[in-house]
């Protein structure tokens, strides 16, 4: 087992080297911190991320200057209604040689990468979404009866519209929950925009330069494995997550009334790995009660679902996990 002084100073020595990544990304991804800061976290706790937002937010932009940062080998795949699971993992063609013989030759499609950019990941077919699934849980891929690795590490990074707009298919839930937090891209404030409008229309624009390297990041995922974790925050991290399962022992009436499902063991996993990253980010050696309540709506989002009578009378999930949030923390502080 290390050294506690070691330990210490590792996890200093990458928080250093995490604020010179943040301030590389930020060169180009202008004004939203908090995404950032969420981008990192997925990469940090070897998960993948979801980003939701409009189009024209900078979400493809704030993948591909990860990608550079992080040293990390990346694709691409711009989603639409009529692509096909080959397009995604690659397919076997027919090769002639020179003699006549015959032989079946692999293509690799742009899944076999280190970071993968889904764009527009709900324009496609449940049908193409669904090819992701093994990619995203084992880290790689079966085709034709082979099994075959992917890159080390393996992310992706998809990007959704929100599901209002048309030509847009819901996820399934199980790929949903494979997504280690959910990132809201919001519209920027004015001093951003501006900031943005300045730093993009002129002759020249900022370059983020590499930080990382793939092994660097292999490195600080398993780091961040040994950051302790305080015994208020994981009792913290059980209560608010089984909190959130309708008829629970222990879950308030706004679930019971609003909440269809909730969150499985996964989510209690996905918190406990992304306070860390957050304490990490911050600057700290230890995750604390509020990098949990700051976690809360990021990781449980996008794996819980309103009734329909909670979305006929106009509620929210944000309101719900806050909600339960308060709930909670009001219950372990007259405990």
């Amino acid at each position: 087992m290390a050294h506690p002084e070691n330990l210490v100073a590792e996890i200093e020595a990458l928080g250093e080297k995490l604020a010179q990544a943040k301030a590389s990304i930020t060169k180009r991804f202008i004004g939203q911190e908090k995404v950032v800061d969420l981008t990192l976290s997925a990469l940090l706790c070897g998960g993948h991320g979801l980003l939701i937002g409009l189009p024209g937010l900078g979400k493809t932009r704030l993948v591909e200057t990860l990608s550079t940062v992080m040293g990390l080998h990346g694709n691409r795949i711009q989603f639409t209604p009529d692509l096909m699971p080959a397009d995604i993992l690659g397919s076997e063609v027919l090769d002639t040689a020179a003699d006549g013989s015959r032989k079946f030759r692999f293509i690799e499609g742009p899944v076999f990468c280190q970071l993968l950019m889904a764009d527009e990941i709900n324009r496609a077919s449940p049908r193409t979404q669904s090819a992701l699934l093994q990619a995203m849980q084992e880290k790689s891929v079966t085709i034709a009866g082979q099994h075959r690795p992917l890159g080390v590490p393996f992310h992706v990074l998809a990007t959704q519209n929100p599901l209002e707009q048309e030509g847009t298919y819901p996820l399934p839930e199980a790929q949903l929950d494979r997504f280690i937090v959910q990132i809201d891209v919001e519209y920027p404030d004015r001093a951003t925009e501006r900031d943005i409008l300045m730093a993009t229309t002129g002759l020249t624009e900022e370059q983020a330069t590499s930080v990382f390297t793939a092994d660097d990041l292999l490195a600080a995922q398993a780091l961040l494995r040994r950051m302790p974790v305080g015994e208020a925050v994981v009792e913290l991290i059980l209560d608010l997550v089984r909190a959130c399962r309708p008829h629970e022992d222990g879950a308030p009436q706004v679930v019971n009334d609003s909440v269809s499902w909730g969150p499985g063991p996964r989510a209690a996993q996905a918190l406990m790995m992304t306070v860390r990253a957050r304490a990490l980010l911050d600057g700290r050696l230890v995750p604390s009660v509020e990098d949990v309540l700051a976690m809360a709506r990021p990781v449980l989002s996008h794996r819980m679902a309103l009734s329909f009578a909670a979305r006929a009378r106009g509620e929210s999930l944000r309101s719900v996990i806050g909600q339960v949030a308060a709930h909670v923390t009001r219950i372990e502080a007259a405990a």
